[in-house]
């Protein structure tokens, strides 16, 4: 596979980087440990890149590994105007990287940092997380428009900081979440867009997958890696043992990518710290449990499309799971205060559990029939989905936004 080209840090490319006079230079940016943010937007890129010959996109990435990925999820649907670029980091962050991103996001500022003055050159930065708006305090000069696509569409109090204000433009995948940030009054009507959910684009849900040799009902467990939140912690093991010991049950334990990223992990948000515990062999031996704590099928959705059951706690991929609404039970091992409260709306969607007493219970009460009819509201609500691909939609209201904003502001 051919390698994305490297510029030098702090200097704008001059060998055929720059597009002709009066293009738009439009970068979707990848700055993360692990490439489960890719799918969220790459598509995007694609969709812009064929749209108008007034952008020139490029798609750059802090490590070869997410280059790789950004290319898997492409395909060879990409066209070849798109232009990949690799934004490496030096010996030296590299070392204080494996200290310092324990308590932070250390090596994103670092790499913001690094290469600042290649990331402000551009007309536009497409970018699923916050932490880009960190260029904004970082150089004093000309910044570019800054584009959030957000990566999942959950119901975490995470999701929904006032801090989103300082984009240009934020991409929302339905009207429950636009109209929550609307209501806090952290963005104008004008700052958003609704285009459904570009990381459907890149899975077919209909595709037959077999994950066990056996006709049992696969249930996949999800917990979330926040040390105050996930319910790995106190109940992960357990859950492990309990499948193990069914004859009823098969098991995928498919949790969020950055949960095995690190043994230590740690809030700022909450101040909670807490050491990730190992999984004993007999779990990854048993015929009936499959456990992934890695593979690209964590992102691609393999397990979501393939179980019968979603068991999880605070993770927004139960929305993913509703792309075909099944049976999900939810894992309260923070003893929160929920009903009611908009962090936890997606738990009314099937039965909570405080007690692993009552597991076996829970699975059976969330096929009941009012769940269902929840599960197709909230889908509705979070995912405005049309006939039109939502990749070409997103593409459609930036190239929109972008033809109207020349030329873009200063910081």
């Amino acid at each position: 596979m051919e390698k994305a080209s490297t510029p030098e840090p702090g200097r704008v490319r001059g060998d055929g980087i720059t597009p002709p006079s009066g293009r738009l230079r439009v970068a979707f940016l990848y700055n993360h440990d692990a490439p489960h943010q890719i799918a969220h937007s790459v598509m995007i890129a694609r969709e812009l890149a064929r749209s108008d010959e007034a952008f020139d996109v490029h798609i750059l990435a802090t490590s070869q590994t997410l280059i790789d990925h950004a290319r898997r999820v492409l395909d060879a649907s990409a066209p070849t105007g798109i232009t990949y670029l690799l934004l490496p980091e030096n010996r030296a962050q590299a070392v204080l990287g494996r200290i310092f991103d324990r308590i932070g996001p250390f090596s994103r500022i670092a790499n913001l940092w690094r290469h600042r003055r290649q990331l402000t050159s551009y007309d536009a930065l497409v970018v699923p997380e916050r932490t880009t708006l960190i260029l904004r305090h970082l150089t004093g000069r000309r910044t570019p428009r800054m584009i959030y696509t957000r990566h999942g569409s959950g119901d975490r109090s995470i999701g929904f900081k006032k801090s989103a204000g300082k984009f240009d433009l934020v991409l929302f995948s339905g009207p429950k979440t636009r109209d929550r940030f609307l209501k806090a009054g952290y963005l104008r009507p004008e700052q958003t867009a609704i285009v459904g959910y570009p990381k459907f684009d890149t899975v077919d849900p209909d595709r037959p997958r077999r994950l066990f040799d056996n006709d049992r009902p696969t249930v996949v467990y999800c917990p979330n890696p926040d040390p105050a939140l996930s319910s790995f912690y106190r109940f992960g093991l357990d859950i492990l043992e309990h499948f193990y010991q069914s004859d009823k049950y098969n098991l995928v334990f498919a949790p969020h990518v950055m949960l095995f990223k690190k043994k230590l992990h740690i809030s700022l948000e909450s101040f909670t710290m807490r050491w990730r515990p190992g999984i004993p062999k007999k779990y990854y031996d048993c015929p009936h449990i499959l456990i992934d704590t890695g593979s690209p099928a964590l992102m691609d959705m393999t397990y979501m499309l393939a179980a019968d059951m979603y068991l999880g706690d605070v993770s927004s991929q139960v929305y993913e799971f509703m792309l075909r609404p099944r049976p999900c039970v939810f894992l309260n091992a923070h003893g929160a205060d929920w009903q009611g409260n908009p962090n936890y709306q997606f738990w009314t969607m099937g039965p909570v559990v405080s007690d692993l007493s009552m597991l076996d219970r829970a699975l059976e009460e969330a096929k009941d029939p009012a769940y269902d009819r929840q599960r197709k509201v909230l889908f509705a609500q979070t995912f405005d989905m049309t006939d039109e691909p939502s990749s070409t939609r997103a593409a459609a209201a930036i190239a929109e936004f972008l033809l109207k904003a020349r030329p873009h502001p200063t910081a």
